[in-house]
């Protein structure tokens, strides 16, 4: 009887074993994916299905891949989660927000000091979907998982108040040198599809948005 590849493997490479982790502080590009968990709040701007809620706990939150873009762990994947709701209190979400608002002024360049009528634009979004596949950099850390194994996650986001971030995201540096503007005005948002042309409409943006 004749065996194709698909039959016989014996003469298939041996399993690999699993990545080594991603030393804990590198600083790397990546590109953020959200996992739709179908659940929407109108009232606070959460539309398109893009929130996922826990069955555990009742949170909300958004669950999100991050794919390294360059360098030498180019094509590995990180996964995090951005709290938005938390029956335990306010807390998880605000965190949530600040994630939001660090991405946002990485993926466009905007000084986290810069409080210009550009910059204030450039941090609103009208719905999830704008965050879906943004670009930008963030520091690796490291966290026990369920299974009390080490695994990398992301919790810190690089904005360009950060030495290396022009560099690592070949952008003109940005300063701030008074608080209420940048030395350079704000790069303007990118060419997103706006969300109002993919989803339908919300009946009011996050409070954040405001």
């Amino acid at each position: 009887m004749n065996q194709n590849n698909w039959q016989d493997f014996n003469d298939a490479e041996a399993q690999q074993s699993g990545f080594d982790l991603i030393p804990k502080g590198t600083v790397v590009q990546v590109r953020m994916t959200i996992k739709p968990g179908g659940y929407d709040n109108p009232e606070l701007g959460w539309i398109g299905g893009y929130a996922s809620e826990s069955f555990e706990t009742g949170s909300v939150y958004l669950a999100c891949e991050f794919i390294v873009l360059e360098g030498p762990y180019a094509k590995r994947k990180l996964w995090s989660n951005i709290g938005l709701q938390s029956r335990k209190g306010p807390t998880w979400g605000q965190m949530g927000r600040s994630f939001i608002r660090a991405v946002l002024n990485s993926a466009r360049n905007v000084h986290p000091q810069d409080h210009s009528p550009q910059a204030a634009s450039a941090r609103r979004i009208d719905s999830f979907s704008e965050l879906d596949g943004l670009e930008f950099l963030v520091r690796v850390d490291i966290e026990k998982d369920a299974k009390g194994e080490d695994r990398n996650v992301v919790k810190h986001v690089i904005e360009p108040d950060h030495s290396d971030y022009a560099k690592l995201m070949n952008v003109l540096p940005k300063t701030n040198t008074g608080g209420s503007g940048s030395s350079a005005p704000a790069q303007a948002a990118p060419a997103y599809p706006s969300a109002t042309q993919q989803r339908p409409s919300a009946t009011s943006k996050p409070a954040w948005a405001q």
